[in-house]
């Protein structure tokens, strides 16, 4: 996965965790008992369907089960192809029905009450974290790609766009917006105050526009959440509503309520299929509904 589809880090350990899980199961409780272990490359056809029944009893989400599902798909056909064996356990198995949630969507002027609030506080971290929900929201980053943003990334001087190295290795430019590239350059005026003072963190760190005295070198995604849930306290918006991602939504559904046209969402999304932006579709009711109420020969009358 790593090498063939340049799969990203993340997703390569969320694999990892559930073929492990897999293997647990079929090990079954005399794993200590020399012999009596079942490999995953050994199991049969029934094997995979009581695996797949286990995960229903446990309980987990048919998203979570359709996940696991996947990964066990993905290496039962990559053992065939690779002559290992010469079947596919996995052929007959049908992965559960799911339904594909609606995206959390904060509406603009939700917006600008968090971009009002983290405007609000002046000193290093507060100028940091406008320029986290700028960046966020003005060019709909993910989490993980702003976090690692690295400074080679940065505009050039007279340019306005991000270079971003997304899922799966690939690259595109993110434009941003006058306000955006402010509150950049206000963040990149205090950045040393998150640098480490010395030593091999701090040569990490300096690679990453948002660094950290942290192992990693560059924020968390974890402490941006957390940053964001702060901010949304002091805007009086429930932090249940704000993360990271939501904004990303929000950039999508912002620009389709606006007018722009799905195929460029889909490329500033950075998705590579446009069946994964159309969920957007379904959140911009504002516009579809303003639509019929105009165009329809009907509402007309």
């Amino acid at each position: 996965m790593s090498a063939e589809r340049g799969a990203a880090r993340n997703t390569l350990d969320a694999y990892r965790r559930d073929l492990a899980d897999y293997a647990a199961f079929l090990a079954g409780p005399d794993a200590d008992q020399a012999g009596s272990v079942k490999r995953p490359i050994e199991a049969a056809d029934s094997d995979v369907l009581d695996y797949s029944a286990e995960l229903g009893r446990r309980g987990l989400s048919s998203a979570t089960q359709a996940r696991r599902l996947s990964a066990l798909k993905q290496f039962h056909r990559f053992a065939l192809t690779e002559g290992w064996r010469a079947d596919d356990p996995t052929a007959k198995l049908d992965p559960p029905k799911r339904g594909r949630p609606l995206p959390k969507v904060l509406d603009v002027d939700q917006v600008a009450q968090l971009l009002q609030a983290a405007a609000g506080k002046q000193d290093a971290a507060g100028v940091r974290t406008a320029c986290l929900l700028e960046m966020l929201y003005a060019a709909g980053l993910r989490v993980s790609e702003l976090v690692t943003l690295p400074v080679s990334s940065l505009p050039r001087p007279g340019e306005r766009t991000l270079r971003i190295k997304g899922k799966g290795g690939r690259e595109r430019l993110a434009p941003l917006g006058a306000p955006a590239l402010a509150a950049l350059e206000a963040y990149l005026s205090v950045r040393t105050h998150f640098l480490p003072e010395s030593g091999p963190v701090r040569e990490r760190a300096e690679r990453y526009v948002f660094s950290s005295t942290g192992k990693e070198g560059h924020l968390t995604r974890r402490r941006c959440a957390q940053i964001l849930e702060e901010c949304a306290r002091a805007a009086g918006l429930d932090p249940a509503l704000v993360s990271p991602h939501v904004l990303r939504h929000a950039f999508a559904t912002h620009l389709l309520d606006g007018g722009a046209d799905l195929r460029s969402v889909q490329k500033l999304l950075g998705h590579a299929d446009i069946a994964t932006t159309q969920i957007y579709t379904h959140v911009a009711g504002d516009r579809l509904r303003d639509l019929v109420n105009s165009k329809h020969p009907l509402r007309r009358k």
